[in-house]
């Protein structure tokens, strides 16, 4: 019989997704080439995807896409020693940052007036975020949670988040 080192627990798994249309975000006098790299959609005629001026539009009025940039699920619980895989299945990079509370990212057009969490400030300047960059089609693990509640953001776009209940 094992005890409880021979076990490991099973992984929950976090989605990072974005919409982000090719053609506008590539362009160099937006986020320049090769950043979008959403390939399911990028290229329909029918909508599903945000052009990067309306995605500063609609984040500088404190109203973004929120089914269209998004962590699923919104709020999940595992029980102590379970590992959080993020999983960026978007077209451009996010971060998965821990914060104590929700705020701005470190791109102001993007933060609709928020100030930004004390964590996300500094960007890609603190090893911190830098840590918890993912970018498409990559993954991170977090291991060693403490028990209680967790937010996590994207400090690039701040209305993805998330919470995490350790039981």
């Amino acid at each position: 019989m094992m005890g409880d080192e021979g076990r490991h627990a099973i992984p929950a798994q976090v989605v990072a997704l974005d919409e982000c249309d090719p053609i506008t975000f590539n362009l160099p006098s937006n986020a320049g080439p090769g950043f979008c790299k959403n390939v399911a959609l990028g290229y329909t005629p029918l909508g599903y995807t945000v052009t990067f001026s309306k995605l500063i539009a609609d984040a500088a009025s404190g109203n973004p896409d929120k089914s269209k940039w998004d962590f699923e699920p919104d709020n999940l619980t595992v029980d102590e020693g379970t590992p959080i895989i993020a999983v960026n299945q978007g077209g451009e990079p996010h971060t998965f940052t821990e914060v104590a509370q929700f705020g701005g990212g470190f791109i102001p057009p993007l933060n609709g007036g928020q100030t930004a969490a004390p964590e996300c400030a500094l960007g890609f300047s603190s090893v911190a975020v830098a840590r918890t960059r993912i970018l498409q089609g990559s993954q991170l693990q977090f291991t060693g949670l403490s028990k209680g509640e967790h937010r996590f953001q994207c400090c690039i776009h701040p209305w993805m988040r998330m919470t995490v209940v350790v039981k």
